[in-house]
């Protein structure tokens, strides 16, 4: 699919702030089944972008705005082609005990540092483990949305999955968070990925549609016959399905912490009032990825 998007993220401030510097995380990301055609950022007040991959391979924008001001707004422009992924492999567990699994893992094999303690967190993860591990990622893109409702306000971009937990109920962020660590604690390679998502109706529906910046998780499983290379693969617990054309990857990390969007910090006693909106417009839904 063919993609247009547009990122427009607004800072108002309740008096001036100087010394404004910020880290965006926002381009789409160029991957097999992902082509970024065209890419533009415009920073009002005007500012210069440096620009640098950082350690996990995302694209960081970084600006800094020093003379005092009272807005700052940030508009990003892309064009972007998806594949759908092919169909991935489906084998069986000892496959996982290779030491080609392992380094291709890394420390997405690692636990998280704030992982819960109790019966809840065990029980869960008994519950995630299918006949294989494709079985097991597919499960959870089930599991997590049964047993836990999406609604926002339930939680906010801080909470820990203990919260979550808690409050039985959350966003995109928290269902990736606990699945990651019911993969890993299956012994399943995991990361955190942020992206956009298509959420326009399947059966067609309108050309340019406002979304949100979405999440969603990518599993490490082995290759076909349990010999050929590890491959990621894209899944969506949020919207109960493996990850497709529809989903725009900007990058991933271990967790939410390693891919916001927009990190920033500016001197003065300011508040900020924060406007952001994502509109997605379909251009050729034949286009692919794949040359």
């Amino acid at each position: 699919m063919h993609f247009q998007i547009r990122f427009r993220t607004e800072y108002v401030y309740d008096a001036p702030v100087s010394d404004n510097l910020n880290a965006l995380r926002v381009r789409p990301a160029t991957t097999s089944g992902q082509r970024c055609d065209d890419f533009t950022v415009r920073i009002d007040p005007e500012a210069r972008v440096g620009r640098h991959s950082d350690y996990f391979g995302t694209e960081v924008l970084e600006f800094g705005i020093v003379r005092p001001h009272e807005k700052l707004t940030i508009d990003v422009r892309a064009r972007v082609v998806t594949a759908e992924p092919s169909e991935p492999p489906d084998v069986p567990w000892p496959a996982l005990d290779t030491e080609a699994y392992a380094e291709a893992a890394g420390e997405f094999l690692l636990p998280a540092l704030d992982e819960p303690e109790g019966g809840t967190l065990d029980e869960l993860c008994s519950a995630a483990r299918g006949q294989t591990p494709l079985a097991t990622v597919q499960g959870l893109c089930d599991l997590i949305p049964d047993r836990y409702e999406y609604r926002k306000g339930a939680t906010y971009v801080g909470s820990t999955v203990q919260e979550f937990l808690e409050a039985g109920a959350g966003v995109c962020q928290d269902y990736v968070h606990l699945a990651l660590i019911l993969l890993r604690r299956n012994g399943i390679a995991a990361r955190y990925v942020s992206g956009y998502l298509w959420a326009a109706p399947a059966d067609g529906g309108d050309d340019s549609v406002e979304v949100e910046t979405h999440a969603w998780l990518e599993a490490l499983l082995p290759g076909e016959n349990g010999r050929g290379e590890p491959v990621w693969v894209g899944a969506d617990p949020t919207n109960r399905r493996l990850a497709g054309e529809r989903h725009v990857k900007i990058g991933h990390g271990r967790f939410y912490g390693d891919v916001p969007p927009v990190r920033g910090v500016y001197q003065g006693g300011a508040t900020s009032k924060l406007d952001a909106a994502v509109e997605m417009t379909r251009l050729d839904p034949q286009a692919s990825a794949r040359a």
